[in-house]
């Protein structure tokens, strides 16, 4: 346990502060008066010795004590006071960071760090001249994934009154509010406390893979919608500041989704669902446009006679005129003489059609900016720069980012479940187990359409035909962009790749010159597999058949990297150099067959499966890994905390793209150190995935990770429509990374993120030296990135309170926590030396200080479900009102260390 006399709050956060402090009064006001003053004076009670054992670093027993017997009902009560406290500072640091960001805006002495002024402006410190950042620009591709892992413990009615206090508070930034008007922004906020302290957490009913789009969909359709544009103007008016420039922006932003696609251990999704998504998200796009075209017909009132428009925009309203006679006649007569505002009604009237899909509908969105543009040109040419000019821009902007599929979706499947189909069709039970090349040979003719497979009955083939049939009718319904990347996970071999070829013919989805129309990507996700992928790519590329298919897809191959699975199945250390030497021969592969290579990473929302800040991230990347692209899946909780309040979402979008921008044009430079880094990495990675994989296979950790963490609590959670399994529980390798670090994160070990670490960082420093690792922690972005990640991981632990967990395990505790402990101190100790830092965190004061500030709130939650699981497994995990209590529990710590999986 980190302990610390340090304040919860730096100087220059006053604000937010004051912020914390009248949220929390108010809580325990509400708390008072739902559940009487006896219950707060206990909420009182709990957090002050909570407080009192952090500050003077007393032993956890006390405060357990104190806890343990609850009642079922007083102890979720408890449970859900301290997560109502959360929920406050969560809200109150987001707000803050609004705060912070027009703090900058509006001094004007020094662009906000990160933002896009700051990027240019060092890029041009930096000899980037404006024909080489504008060439970049049209090369920029960079595609937020949402995913369907919806680890967001906190329903969106919740979430919905969360914004409500976010309103509230930043209208509380205007000093010149009345008295009056701060009493209603007060009452606004309590109201929104109140009604939240009386609505569930979570819904008891498992999300289907709808609610798990409407879901989705609300971020794409609300928040996103509305800040895309100011994402074109901020960089825009950053060109214009920083280097003069005046030009209309390419397209450099567009979004992808998981939800309907994601087949991978999800018996729930399949063709259903993904015609569902596709046509549900069409009409919600569409539903978008309409009325963003009524509001320009009202605003755009220009009339003839007053203002000049162009011949076009009057032939184009003639035309509509004729071909839309019911919609012409809607048009009132007083409005005949304003033909904007007709052309845009006979628009929204087209635009109807084409949500019903009708004949006479729009046939593409580029049809719709055609009709757009003629209005933006129309209104530029004839003094309309300022009459209305900006707000069709603003929706072009829209069209050309979403289109009319609002989000690209993603189909993703097992490789086994295509071998279970292959070897169905081909009659051959012992299909999977053959050599890959073996496999690829069988099924190169059905690749290339010389063959055809005979008809089957097998589930598997029958809802993979099904799956590919779909996909086909897709391009001719939707278009072809509303459908992304087909990944296949577990690939191992170019035989895997070969197969969804083949079965995509099988399926009928061929285009007009008989090819594969499909961007078929392998996820490459264990740390062998990683280690594999430069062979795997090669096989493929020199495979024939599939170098016909990718010379028709633009030779453009897509690979996903897999920071979950890998992290999983090797520690973090293994997991992050092993995605690292992937990229950079895998690009030597790619360089070599002269085809263009693509990452898309697959990142968690914690550092144990990938999440990280963007900007270190990318600027550690091998050079030429990022090259303007940037795919990247949004999971769970992050999804929210990035894109649910509008500024903050387009802060991170901003961040984004200065980060893409940086490093592609001005990657970290070549470093002759580096080859010897590699060696010496790949001796540290050997070594911590040794120990890693040590403690993971001793006899009876799975039933040690069973009893010691609060895994079989996630399990009944009803977060997301899939298993939390793989097939059968065998092992930790059949289970998904996210329970996986969910459970590690509840028992505050957060485990995956750092074991084996400590000892290789020893086992390095006895071979190599110490200073040359505290040089490698120094000078490679890399490695400094990956051990600032640890860093805070550790910050966040408390392993006082991950022993109270083990004790759960019974006689196991002595075996396997003494290892945890030793693990975690060497770790620590090691981390520590080679930042020569005294304390963790010492370089991140505010993310320290956020962390003190929540420390004592999440220890009473932590020590309640210590006490709740063991009463709920001796009772037979029958009770269905201590599970309540427990789930409540996991919801508030997620909401404290703000991570779940």
């Amino acid at each position: 346990m980190e302990q610390s006399r340090e304040p919860e709050f730096l100087p220059p956060d006053g604000p937010l502060r004051e912020d914390v402090s009248r949220l929390g009064a108010m809580v325990g006001r509400m708390l008072a008066e739902q559940r009487g003053d006896a219950f707060f004076r206990r909420v009182e009670q709990v957090r002050t010795a909570a407080i009192h054992r952090r500050r003077e670093g007393a032993s956890v027993d006390e405060l357990a004590d104190s806890l343990a017997g609850q009642d079922a009902a007083q102890a979720e009560a408890l449970a859900r006071a301290f997560a109502t406290y959360f929920q406050a500072v969560n809200t109150a640091e987001r707000v803050h960071r609004i705060r912070r960001r027009r703090d900058y805006q509006r001094e004007g002495s020094a662009p906000q760090p990160e933002s896009l002024l700051a990027v240019l402006g060092r890029l041009k410190a930096e000899g980037v001249g404006a024909d080489e950042l504008v060439g970049w620009l049209d090369r920029l591709w960079i595609e937020p994934v949402f995913t369907a892992h919806p680890t967001e413990a906190v329903r969106r009615s919740l979430l919905e009154k969360e914004q409500a206090i976010v309103a509230s508070l930043i209208d509380g930034f205007d000093p010149q509010r009345t008295p009056q008007e701060c009493r209603e922004d007060d009452q606004r906020i309590y109201m929104a406390l109140s009604a939240g302290w009386q609505t569930a957490e979570a819904s008891p009913v498992r999300p289907s893979v709808q609610d798990e789009r409407e879901h989705v969909d609300f971020y794409l359709t609300h928040p996103l919608y509305r800040i895309v544009p100011a994402l074109y103007e901020s960089l825009a008016q950053a060109l214009q500041d920083t280097y003069g420039l005046a030009i209309r922006l390419p397209r450099l932003l567009r979004f992808a989704s998981w939800v309907g696609g994601d087949m991978d251990g999800n018996p729930n999704v399949g063709a259903d669902t993904i015609a569902d998504c596709l046509d549900s998200q069409r009409a919600m796009v569409i539903e978008r446009y309409r009325e963003d075209v009524a509001a320009l017909a009202r605003a755009l009132s220009q009339t003839e006679g007053r203002v000049e428009v162009t011949g076009a925009l009057l032939a184009r309203l003639a035309d509509y005129r004729a071909r839309f006679p019911a919609a012409a006649a809607q048009i009132r007569p007083r409005h005949a003489d304003m033909p904007y505002r007709c052309l845009l009604q006979l628009i929204g009237a087209r635009l109807a059609l084409t949500q019903e899909l009708q004949t006479d509908g729009y046939a593409s969105s580029q049809e719709l900016l055609d009709d757009l543009q003629l209005i933006a040109d129309s209104l530029l040419q004839h003094h309309g720069v300022h009459a209305g000019a900006y707000s069709v821009e603003r929706l072009l902007c829209r069209v050309r980012t979403f289109g009319f599929h609002l989000a690209r979706l993603d189909v993703r499947q097992d490789s086994r479940v295509h071998d279970d189909a292959l070897a169905a069709l081909l009659g051959d039970a012992e299909w999977a187990s053959r050599e890959g090349a073996e496999r690829a040979d069988r099924l190169r003719p059905y690749a290339s359409g010389e063959a055809r497979f005979p008809d089957s009955d097998d589930d598997s083939a029958t809802s993979l035909q099904a799956v590919f049939a779909t996909l086909r009718d897709s391009r001719q319904s939707h278009g072809v962009e509303a459908t992304g990347l087909y990944i296949i996970s577990m690939a191992r071999s170019a035989a895997d790749v070969l197969a969804v070829l083949a079965l995509a013919r099988r399926g009928g989805l061929v285009d007009e010159t008989k090819d594969v129309p499909l961007n078929i990507a392998p996820l490459f996700e264990t740390v062998d597999d990683l280690r594999n992928a430069p062979a795997t790519l090669r096989a493929l590329l020199d495979d024939p058949v599939y170098r016909r298919h990718l010379a028709a897809r633009g030779d453009q191959q897509w690979v996903m990297l897999g920071y979950s699975d890998s992290g999983k199945d090797g520690g973090t250390l293994a997991s992050r150099w092993g995605l690292q030497r992937a990229q950079v021969e895998l690009l030597e592969v790619a360089n070599e067959a002269r085809i263009q290579l693509a990452f898309f990473h697959g990142r968690g929302g914690s550092a144990s499966r990938g999440g990280a800040r963007i900007t270190p991230a990318l600027m550690s990347s091998p050079r030429g890994a990022v090259a303007g692209v940037l795919r990247v899946t949004e999971q769970g909780e992050v999804i929210h905390r990035k894109y649910g309040i509008r500024a903050l979402a387009l802060r991170n979008l901003e961040q984004t793209v200065g980060a893409v921008l940086r490093a592609s044009l001005r990657p970290r430079e070549s470093e002759p150190r580096e080859r010897r880094w590699r060696e010496q990495m790949d001796a540290l990675s050997a070594a911590s995935r040794k120990t890693y994989r040590a403690f993971v296979e001793r006899a009876g950790f799975v039933d040690y990770f069973r009893s010691a963490t609060p895994v079989d609590v996630i399990e009944q959670m009803t977060l997301g429509s899939r298993p939390a399994s793989r097939r059968s529980m065998r092992g930790v390798q059949d289970l998904r990374a996210i329970p996986w670090v969910f459970a590690w994160t509840q028992c505050r070990s957060i485990l995956p993120g750092w074991y084996g670490l400590g000892s290789a960082l020893e086992q390095g420093a006895g071979e190599f030296g110490e200073d040359a690792l505290a040089g490698m922690a120094r000078d490679w972005p890399f490695f400094a990135n990956l051990l600032d990640d640890v860093e805070m991981v550790l910050a966040k632990c408390d392993l006082d309170i991950a022993e109270a967990f083990s004790k759960l395990s019974g006689p196991l505790h002595d075996e396997f926590f003494g290892l945890i402990r030793d693990e975690f101190a060497r770790t620590r100790h090691w981390l520590l030396q080679l930042k020569r830092s005294d304390a963790l965190l010492q370089d991140a004061p505010r993310l320290a200080a956020s962390i003190r500030l929540r420390n004592p709130y999440v220890d009473p939650m932590s020590l309640l479900q210590v006490d709740l699981l063991q009463r709920w497994r001796d009772g037979g995990r029958t009770d269905d009102a201590v599970l309540q209590a427990l789930v409540a529990c996991v919801n508030g710590v997620s909401q404290g260390l703000q991570n779940t999986g």
